[in-house]
């Protein structure tokens, strides 16, 4: 019998040629089959409820994916505080945030009265670039809040962008240390629109809709502020614990139905110890009434903020 390579070789391409063909289809099905899969998980995710033990109305999936998020933080002051500001600087100033996350610390205070302020604060301003100067009499229950928030939409709003300069909008005492990226994280999964978020009073209370939130830091967003411009509601009721009084104003307008208690990640410092204060502990967003150095030292010290000193042949710290 005669050999014939050509014929063989036929032979052997021609099976060959085929399983190729096979090989491409079965590849085929099977991502098909794969892309409807993972069709299926993102809807089953996105129809599950988000619970993170607070009331909320509404928390859409998209809120917590986003990871571009913009925060105003107006720490209400006085204009002679600069040895505050300067500390303050120094808290916020070396705390990092995730990329995507813009936060502004913004120093919030009445218009200026002496001469030396006029040039201090000046130069602050030419420095730093984070001070807000209300068109008030500085006061601490008597409308500087509503001042404030009912500011900022004509401060921040240049142009007819329906992109709100910032999704939340919060106000902070300037004895309260807040950790950025703990504010952050707790703020992922929340709406956007209609929030009211704090540390619920009165303070053995974990219900966010009983009452009002706590002066040392409470926060809203975007549309609360601009609500707060356009309603007659708070022009109404200027005077009063500020806070108490922002309660009233979101309550007798319906707004808030969004609402994030963030007891106990917020507190007062431990001592004296009331109802309203707890340890230290490392789920913390913000602890209030720092009112001395040796309670901020304390606080700084318990979070290790100075971890990420660099070694140098600058300087020696034990």
């Amino acid at each position: 019998m005669k050999y014939s390579p050509r014929s063989n070789g036929r032979k052997f391409i021609i099976p060959s040629f085929f399983f190729v063909i096979a090989l491409c289809v079965l590849a085929f099905i099977n991502e098909i089959r794969f892309d409807s899969l993972l069709s299926f998980g993102r809807c089953a995710l996105s129809s599950v409820p988000i619970n993170n033990g607070s009331s909320l109305s509404e928390t859409p999936l998209s809120s917590s994916v986003n990871d571009e998020i913009r925060i105003l933080i107006g720490i209400l002051t006085l204009p002679d505080q600069y040895s505050r500001r300067n500390f303050l600087r120094l808290i916020y100033g070396t705390q990092d945030v995730p990329a995507g996350v813009k936060i502004d610390v913004k120093f919030v205070f009445c218009n200026l009265t002496k001469e030396d302020q006029k040039v201090l604060v000046a130069l602050e301003i030419m420095r730093y670039d984070d001070i807000i100067i209300l068109n008030c009499n500085e006061n601490m229950n008597k409308g500087k809040t509503y001042t404030y928030f009912s500011s900022l939409s004509d401060i921040f709003n240049e142009t007819d962008s329906q992109i709100p300069p910032y999704h939340y909008v919060m106000k902070a005492d300037d004895d309260t240390y807040i950790r950025l990226e703990s504010l952050v994280a707790s703020l992922r999964p929340l709406p956007r629109e209609d929030l009211y978020y704090g540390y619920v009073i009165p303070c053995p209370s974990m219900d966010p809709f009983v009452h009002y939130m706590s002066g040392m830091g409470y926060l809203v967003s975007w549309d609360i502020a601009v609500w707060l411009k356009d309603s007659e509601i708070p022009k109404k009721h200027l005077e009063g614990p500020e806070d108490k009084v922002f309660g009233d104003w979101i309550r007798e307008g319906r707004r808030g139905k969004n609402r994030f208690n963030a007891k106990w990640s917020m507190y007062n410092f431990p001592e004296p110890p009331t109802k309203c204060t707890h340890e230290l502990w490392p789920d913390t967003i913000a602890v209030h009434l720092l009112k001395n150095q040796e309670k901020w030292i304390r606080t700084l010290n318990y979070f290790n903020v100075t971890s990420n000193l660099k070694p140098s042949k600058l300087y020696h710290i034990p």
